[in-house]
């Protein structure tokens, strides 16, 4: 259980971010560093929550982070470029925010904990795109596979890669309580930006054409955010998180896109058309998981089967639908 901490979420108004601030912000001090380039904290209307404190800023610039982490127990490190299309768009950037935040951060970080010992925990937010183009059952301690240099969807793949291993390192040399987590294609009610079921969901609601890239014959595994806050709350207490990686997700959740789109029509009762696009930019074929270190080293297991899920996303996404 964690009370009276004090944490700092950089990235924590996203959608991630805000989930886990709304499971510690009544027992705990947050302080959240975000550009607020995207705000779920606000629409969920925890930027007022007395124990939440918002400083609007950039994980690039070194002295809003120390100000972020001042009397900081616990990080949690999630900024970064999200979205296959915002980074295909913004590969400098993407790069630069991961490579560069991460180092504000961990330097920072080891200053405190070198100075007083409170640093607790600090979780590094990886991704399952390090895994590349197929990852079938893929371990923590598999090999990563990324794709050509000069590829911009791989930018973000390598940048996180990057951090993992800054991470690591700064617990191996310094012993800062460092582990990374890399999520699994994460959905639910409260997501703001990109994804498959914001957008599915979001088109079959308004009876607008769902678009499939190619044949939707992508294939992935679905955690729903309950579950991967569940798996972030363990790995901020767990002792044996230390030092490690873990894949947070659900294998049980696993569908094609195009499963996925027609089940989402399904269980929203929509009439929506399904149309199918070419896309000619490289993609993740198949994306599933292993999470038996997770299970083993912290207990973690999903709970929240797919079509339990989406009901309860569609939910959301309705009832906000019809207040707007």
């Amino acid at each position: 259980m964690l009370t009276g901490q004090t944490f700092c979420i950089t990235g924590g108004a996203g959608f991630i971010g805000t989930a886990l601030i709304r499971r510690l912000a009544d027992d705990n001090q947050i302080r959240v560093l975000d550009t607020l380039r995207r705000n779920a904290l606000g629409a969920a209307g925890l930027d007022q929550h007395p124990n939440v404190e918002l400083i609007q800023g950039d994980v690039c610039d070194r002295a809003a982070v120390e100000h972020a982490m001042e009397g900081a127990t616990h990080v949690v490190h999630m900024a970064s470029i999200a979205g296959v299309d915002t980074v295909l768009k913004n590969p400098v950037p993407t790069m630069e925010i991961s490579l560069e935040g991460t180092m504000n951060v961990l330097r920072v970080a080891k200053e405190a904990h070198e100075k007083d010992g409170r640093i607790q925990r600090l979780i590094d937010f990886s991704t399952s795109e390090v895994f590349g183009t197929y990852a079938f059952r893929v371990r923590e301690a598999d090999v990563t596979s990324l794709g050509a240099v000069g590829e911009a969807r791989w930018t973000y793949a390598v940048s996180k890669l990057a951090t993992e291993h800054l991470c690591h390192n700064y617990f191996k040399q310094f012993g800062l309580p460092t582990c990374a987590i890399r999520p699994f294609n994460i959905y639910g009610p409260g997501q703001v930006g990109e994804g498959a079921i914001h957008a599915f969901v979001v088109r079959a609601l308004a009876g607008e054409e769902i678009l499939l890239h190619n044949e939707g014959d992508q294939i992935r595994s679905w955690c729903f955010i309950d579950d991967i806050v569940d798996g972030i709350l363990l790995a901020l207490t767990k002792p044996e998180a230390v030092g490690e990686t873990f894949n947070i997700g659900n294998p049980r959740s696993t569908v094609t896109i195009h499963q996925l789109a027609h089940l989402i029509k399904r269980l929203a009762g929509s009439e929506s058309p399904i149309r199918h696009v070419e896309w000619d930019f490289a993609d993740v074929e198949l994306r599933i998981p292993d999470v038996k270190k997770a299970e083993r080293l912290l207990g973690y297991r999903p709970t929240i089967d797919l079509e339990d899920g989406l009901r309860a996303t569609i939910e959301w996404y309705r009832t906000r639908a019809s207040a707007s």
